[in-house]
């Protein structure tokens, strides 16, 4: 249906917040998905009690993981199938194992992914001719039960998940296994197999936005969503050593539900380049004073009142003679170099001398 003149349209954005029709740019929008779900398991981990979290969404085709811990990650330049991009967005990993992931045997050994059965055929038991996939091995090991699931599958979408289809897959994949290897395996056992490498690839996406940084994934909660997360939820943070999970009634939506929670945001970079120091410091309430000023005219011009906008101050900074910037937030003017100083620490283990 058309959309009438006076409703607003906003979209949602790489870095968690939404933007008005006329602000909206392509580039900012490419990770919009993901970082929905950013927004939303922050807010209900939030409201669990939970201040501290990783998000783990395992879709079809992928699993997007990242890091709360009370201040969104963001990062202002990375690269997405191959094309590098400089824009902000959530710091969010994403590792190729998803429920429509493909099972495969090359002779020497099993992997998972990175190619996709897609919605079309998608995995062997939705009746359409496709691989084994991760959602295959998972009805195998009777995780997924068919009669739990509505009869929408097949060329008609009028059918019940083909748990024969699964296991004929799998069951090839096991032959093949055995005439490699001399050694019978069963197909129980091949498909325990492919769904540990999967966890496996996915737990080390965690690792990566998390102990390969400084944090101790040990002091998170593990929020799963996405429509195949719940599946492998425990193994995840069995490997990892998690011991809370929250899964979120709405967890096959949680990307739209955050969409709907997100905050209009404006993100605006001013370059100034200036040796730090306590008067470098106080000589940037100009160009900051002047961004909250022009990023507040457009955020009123959508209709919203002085008393719902917030500023948030940060500068990306860098030792000289380096090119790779850190981002500080301005909590406090006059530890801006120590809380500098603690990002290396946190991220290296050690300071530049």
């Amino acid at each position: 249906s058309a959309i009438g003149p006076d409703v607003p349209l906003r979209f949602m954005q790489s870095h968690g917040g939404l933007a008005a029709a006329g602000q909206f740019s392509g580039k900012n929008a490419v990770l919009s998905g993901p970082a929905g779900g950013v927004v939303a398991y922050a807010h209900v981990c939030g409201l669990a009690g939970f201040d501290r979290a990783i998000g783990f969404d395992m879709g079809g085709t992928s699993t997007d993981v990242s890091r709360f811990d009370g201040r969104y990650e963001r990062v202002f330049e990375t690269k997405v199938a191959g094309v590098r991009l400089k824009a902000p967005m959530m710091a969010i990993k994403t590792v190729a194992a998803g429920g429509g992931s493909i099972l495969s045997f090359d002779g020497r050994k099993y992997s998972v992914g990175p190619e996709s059965a897609g919605a079309k055929p998608g995995p062997a038991c939705y009746r359409r001719g496709g691989p084994a996939t991760v959602t295959d091995a998972n009805l195998v090991l009777g995780r997924i039960q068919p009669a739990d699931f509505p009869s929408c599958f097949g060329p008609d979408g009028n059918e019940p998940l083909d748990a024969a289809a699964a296991r004929s897959r799998l069951q090839e994949i096991a032959k093949a296994g055995s005439e490699a290897t001399g050694v019978a395996v069963s197909v129980e056992t091949v498909a325990a197999g492919f769904v540990r490498i999967a966890n496996e690839n996915m737990a080390a996406a965690i690792k990566e936005v998390s102990v390969m940084r400084g944090y101790d994934v040990q002091e998170y909660a593990l929020c799963c969503f996405g429509g195949a997360g719940a599946q492998h939820a425990c193994a995840i943070a069995a490997l990892l050593g998690i011991r809370t999970i929250l899964l979120h009634p709405h967890a096959g939506v949680l990307s739209a539900y955050g969409m709907g929670l997100a905050d209009t945001i404006y993100d605006r970079v001013r370059s100034v380049l200036l040796p730090l120091s306590d008067s470098s410091v106080r000589g940037f309430e100009e160009p900051f004073a002047e961004i909250e000023a022009e990023t507040s005219a457009l955020i009123r011009a959508e209709g919203f009142a002085d008393q719902q906008i917030e500023h948030t101050r940060s500068l990306d900074l860098r030792y000289r003679g380096t090119d790779a910037f850190l981002n500080v937030p301005i909590r406090d003017p006059r530890r801006v170099q120590t809380d500098f100083e603690a990002a290396p620490r946190q991220l290296y283990g050690f300071l530049r001398g």
